[in-house]
């Protein structure tokens, strides 16, 4: 189980959740994602109140057929207090073993700009192209390939990850964030779910002193807090994959988790988000449609403009998937296939595992930025009982207050 409460107290609000450390590491107040200011699709139905704060509980709404409504429905409080996980059924006939291997890896694709390692392994295109197909048996490259490959973690934080049935999560390597407290969860819902933040040592040292910080329980407010060693990649931002898709890995005994980038503020309760996303909609993967584009080519180019990935490394990966016919306006059971991927609501099962291994090894394959391989792993895989919720959900959902430190960019690399 997670953290114990001593008392059950209906919805905790944590305007304490301000504590003396965000304080400390400089917390930005400031607030909507700026990723979605410009979405003609997000401001038609989004009613216009006042921006997202820290600490900001107040629920966003919409119009629906002239009509005000939430934009996410929760049970009532009381109804929050009595949920318990449904009954596990395991329906799913795919057993999945994950490859590994002791050599060590360090390899450079023909473009000389993705290096791959001995803690991906070296996943061919051959074994790319059968990783899509489902049998009853499947091998697949899902990260951890070989021992002391990086992304260690000490014994005693294993053990309390192994005791956990639900978790939320977040991470943030290099020191550049701020770890907001979660808000709005009742007390009883912190004896069933997990919250586990993954800090490497730089972001720890930031955080150890705070006073705040209890060393023996390793917690920080609501954070258990889990110090990552050894991280495999040089860049920050593929680092934090492993804890986003990889989860499964992470938390063996886990049946659902909810990831939240360290940019938000996760503001409800984890079980009624369970509920309200996955198990009313009877669904085991949900995550947020894009809010500002449907095409993953136009978004290739944003993401250029930007300077959040170099054009050679995008040029690469779209044009991988022009080639084998990917659509520009792809369209997935009746919603754009595009997602902002910053949000992720899901049940651990043999299925939505297999679908986060492949959307992991498109990010060690082509660029960091998840959103480029999330729609065509899903139509690729074909993932079923998939959620695709609205940008006004996700705003139910977060406070987004933004990262720290804003995107430098990035240095031109030679190609050979």
């Amino acid at each position: 189980m997670g953290m114990v409460a001593e008392e059950p107290v209906p919805m905790v609000g944590l305007s304490a959740g301000r504590w003396s450390v965000i304080r400390a590491l400089g917390g930005d107040k400031k607030g909507l994602d700026r990723e979605d200011s410009s979405s003609s699709i997000a401001s038609s139905y989004i009613k216009k109140e006042k921006k997202n704060h820290l600490d900001d509980l107040s629920m966003p709404t919409r119009r629906v057929g002239g009509m005000t409504e939430s934009c996410l429905k929760l049970l009532s409080q009381e109804e929050i207090k009595n949920l318990q996980f449904p009954p596990s059924a395991n329906s799913f006939n795919v057993n999945i073993h994950y490859k590994s291997g002791t050599a060590d890896i360090q390899n450079q694709n023909s473009e000389g700009i993705r290096t791959t390692n001995s803690f991906t392994g070296n996943q061919t295109m051959s074994e790319r192209a059968d990783s899509f197909e489902v049998h009853n048996n499947v091998e697949v490259h899902c990260g951890f390939f070989s021992q002391n490959s990086g992304f260690d973690i000490e014994d005693d934080d294993k053990s309390f990850m192994n005791t956990c049935e639900a978790v939320v999560s977040t991470c943030i390597f290099g020191g550049g964030d701020v770890l907001y407290q979660p808000i709005g969860m009742a007390n009883t819902s912190l004896t069933k779910v997990c919250y586990v933040a993954f800090l490497d040592n730089a972001t720890f040292g930031t955080i150890e002193e705070a006073a705040n910080y209890e060393h023996e329980a390793h917690k920080l407010g609501i954070w258990r807090i889990v110090v990552v060693h050894n991280l495999p990649f040089p860049d920050q931002r593929r680092n934090g994959k492993i804890p986003k898709m990889l989860g499964h890995r992470l938390f063996p005994k886990a049946r659902y988790s909810i990831w939240v980038d360290s940019k938000y503020q996760f503001r409800r309760d984890p079980m009624a988000v369970l509920e309200a996303l996955l198990w009313r909609e009877k669904s085991t993967l949900a995550i947020s449609e894009h809010g500002a584009r449907k095409c993953v080519y136009k978004e290739g180019e944003a993401v250029v403009k930007k300077h959040k990935a170099l054009p050679e490394e995008v040029a690469l990966q779209l044009d991988q998937y022009r080639g084998e016919g990917f659509a520009e306006n792809a369209i997935y059971d009746g919603h754009k296939a595009l997602a902002e991927a910053s949000v992720i609501v899901r049940e651990h099962n043999p299925l939505t595992n297999l679908f986060m291994c492949l959307w992991f090894n498109e990010v060690v394959r082509f660029t960091a930025r998840d959103q480029l391989s999330f729609p065509y792993v899903l139509c690729r895989f074909k993932l079923p009982h998939l959620k695709m919720f609205s940008v006004c959900t996700r705003r139910a959902l977060v406070n987004a207050l933004g990262h720290k430190h804003k995107a430098k960019q990035l240095e031109q690399v030679e190609i050979s």
